[in-house]
C-alpha cells in the first residue's frame, strides 16, 4: 500500500518558539557531524556567529569541512587527539579533551555565537573524560539565543533528555564495513 499525500494542513494552534535549541546527532549511522555542519551552513546564510569545537579530530588532520567552514568565517578548533587506538598516551588524550571542554566553556560563556556544535562530545564523555554533569549544566545555562548541536554515539539518557531534538542515525550499510577506508570529499 503506498501513502498517500497529506491533505490538510498540519495544526500548529499550540506551537511555542523557543529561543534556542538544543540538539543531540546520535547512532552508529552516518552522518552525525555531517549533519550538524550541514545546520552550521543554514546559520551562515542568516548571518548567525557560529562555532564548533572537536573533541576527537586534530588539526593534524585535513578535512574539507574544516577547510571550508574556515573560508566562510566559523570559529572552529580541532583540540582532539585522534582515533583512541592510535593512542600512545590515553592519559594525554583526556588531558586534551579536557582542553576541549575549557574551549567548548569559554565559548559558552562569550555568548557570541548564536549557534554552537559540539562534535564527537558523547565519547569523552562516556569514557568518563569530561564530567557529564559539567556538560548539562553549561548546556543548560547556555545564553538565551545560543544554540547547541552535541554529536557522537551513544548520547546518554540525560543528554537526550536535556535536548529539544534528538536524532538518531542508523546504520543499515556502510562501506567501512567491507574493509573501504573513507573517502576525501565524502567522509572527511
Amino acid at each position: 500500500m503506498e501513502n498517500e499525500p497529506p491533505t490538510k494542513q498540519p495544526d500548529h494552534s499550540e506551537i511555542e518558539r523557543l529561543k534556542s535549541l538544543v540538539i543531540v546527532n546520535t547512532g552508529d549511522g552516518k552522518g552525525k557531524s555531517t549533519s550538524a555542519f550541514g545546520v552550521i551552513f543554514r546559520a551562515l546564510g542568516r548571518d548567525w556567529d557560529t562555532a564548533v569545537i572537536q573533541f576527537l579530530k586534530s588539526g593534524k588532520w585535513k578535512t574539507g569541512e574544516t577547510a571550508m567552514a574556515k573560508k566562510l568565517g566559523v570559529d572552529w578548533w580541532e583540540i582532539g587527539e585522534g582515533f583512541t587506538w592510535d593512542s600512545d598516551d590515553l592519559d594525554e588524550d583526556q588531558a586534551i579533551a579536557l582542553e576541549a571542554w575549557k574551549q567548548a566553556c569559554e565559548v559558552i560563556e562569550n555568548g557570541r555565537h548564536r549557534l554552537l556544535v559540539l562534535d564527537e562530545i558523547t565519547y569523552p564523555i562516556n569514557w568518563g573524560w569530561i564530567p557529564e554533569d559539567e556538560v548539562i549544566d553549561a548546556v543548560r545555562n547556555r545564553p538565551e539565543n545560543m544554540n547547541i548541536i552535541l554529536t557522537g554515539r551513544d548520547a546518554s539518557d540525560s543528554l537526550i533528555k536535556l535536548s529539544d531534538t534528538v536524532t538518531e542515525m542508523k546504520k543499515v550499510k556502510h562501506v567501512y564495513d567491507k574493509g573501504v577506508l573513507a573517502k576525501k570529499g565524502i567522509d572527511y
